[in-house]
């Protein structure tokens, strides 16, 4: 009860307090949202994570398998507004199995319109109920700042993410588009999503959404950047830099790579153009507060590493898969680029990484994707704008109209994050 209170009356006390306050308050309130939502569904809070891992695997078992048995169409219109729903007793019925994870409900959100965008990325039915269900979902710790739950398939494939009510209500309305533009343009490093579904239990809904890995594990990310083109407050806490792999922010890059992440010209020039268009998509829906997540991979270091760590890293390496299987999910191929002139065969990598170098010279592959595009420009965010502009710069907050947004996101990103290779590098070939 004292939570429910908390959750219901924090969001006003947020607002009316000084704009230094409102993160860390956010920030409690995500946990709160956490605490009240997931342990309802289980009886006890030990249980709870493999209980609702549980639970999501048999119902994209069951959604996967009778759509399977329905026959290949067109996407109509109203494709994008169907929700199927199956009602999953513990002690199992007709269409279900018996399980020991409680009474829930499973929903599938527009079926038919993802079954289509799974096709055009070259998933196989099967293959997808493969990656997610056949073993178990491995939970990812380090959780995004909203408080979503983030698993992993045991295949390196795909990421599961909770998203709150709001986000998962806009992506819907959002199918349309995205389904348009996936026809024009199937290079985009605009998340990949593959499924949209609910587990609803004790009158509480848990809403998730399968999308691509965009960070592979077989991968040793010797950098990471969460970065928006935005200065303020955006460097990474003290509890974050004492993690394995910190998440830096755009004023850590801009301190510890002054040169940026350097590029051969075609590269530079793809990234640059996927960059723009995505950027003209995600403004067009007004979109905004968006991400681009940025993994390092250090070549030379990893090669120093190896040699200090052999039988690790080879233990390491036997057990984790080669490279991603499905179509336009790495970096390399999301970007727009002629097909025989972007491979990074020189380099032996075969996980999609963009290759690049430092300002020291050495190689590097780079894994790249915008994240966090659920967050449309209504009222809330504009008073939030407008709130932190009153106190701060307001061109340097990240939460601005979404034209201006993308303007300085793109910007950023291709003056201050890639740059094109000196020439005094190039004789050594990327």
């Amino acid at each position: 009860y004292v939570l429910y209170v908390l959750a219901v009356m924090l969001p006003p006390m947020v607002l009316a307090l000084p704009s230094n306050s409102g993160h860390f308050l956010q920030n409690r309130l995500s946990c709160v949202f956490l605490l009240i939502h997931v342990p309802c569904f289980f009886p006890s809070l030990q249980t709870t994570s493999s209980a609702l891992k549980g639970a999501i695997q048999l119902g994209i078992t069951h959604t996967v398998g009778s759509l399977s048995q329905k026959p290949e169409r067109d996407v109509l219109l109203q494709d994008f507004e169907v929700v199927e729903s199956i009602f999953f007793p513990s002690e199992g019925s007709n269409l279900t199995p018996a399980h020991h994870y409680g009474d829930f409900r499973f929903k599938t959100y527009a079926p038919i319109a993802f079954r289509y965008f799974r096709e055009m990325f070259g998933i196989r039915p099967d293959d997808y109920m493969y990656s997610l269900c056949n073993e178990d979902l491995i939970e990812l710790s380090n959780s995004g700042a909203s408080g979503s739950l983030f698993y992993l398939s045991s295949d390196d494939e795909f990421i599961i993410k909770t998203v709150q009510h709001k986000e998962a209500e806009f992506l819907q309305k959002l199918l349309p588009g995205y389904f348009m533009n996936l026809n024009q343009n199937k290079r985009t490093l605009l998340p990949k999503f593959y499924g949209l579904y609910c587990v609803q239990a004790a009158g509480k809904n848990i809403r998730i959404v399968v999308m691509n890995n965009l960070l592979p594990s077989a991968v040793r990310m010797h950098l990471k950047y969460d970065l928006k083109g935005s200065t303020y407050k955006r460097r990474a806490s003290p509890k974050e830099r004492d993690k394995a792999v910190p998440t830096y922010k755009d004023l850590d890059f801009m301190q510890d790579m002054q040169e940026g992440l350097l590029m051969e010209g075609d590269k530079y020039s793809a990234v640059c153009k996927t960059l723009h268009r995505d950027c003209l998509l995600l403004q067009s829906f007004k979109i905004m507060d968006y991400s681009l997540l940025v993994g390092v991979h250090n070549l030379d270091q990893a090669c120093r590493e190896q040699a200090s760590e052999e039988a690790v890293a080879g233990a390491a390496d036997q057990r984790r898969p080669l490279g991603q299987k499905s179509l336009y999910s790495t970096a390399i191929e999301a970007i727009q680029a002629e097909t025989g002139s972007m491979g990074s065969e020189d380099t032996g990598d075969k996980t999609g990484g963009i290759p690049a170098r430092n300002s020291k010279g050495e190689r590097l592959l780079v894994y790249i994707g915008i994240i966090d595009i659920l967050q449309s420009y209504r009222f809330v965010k504009r008073l939030e704008h407008s709130w932190k502009a009153l106190v701060h710069d307001g061109d340097t907050v990240s939460v601005h109209r979404p034209g201006f947004y993308a303007e300085r996101f793109e910007k950023f990103m291709c003056n201050v994050v890639f740059r094109k290779i000196p020439c005094k590098y190039r004789d050594k070939g990327v």
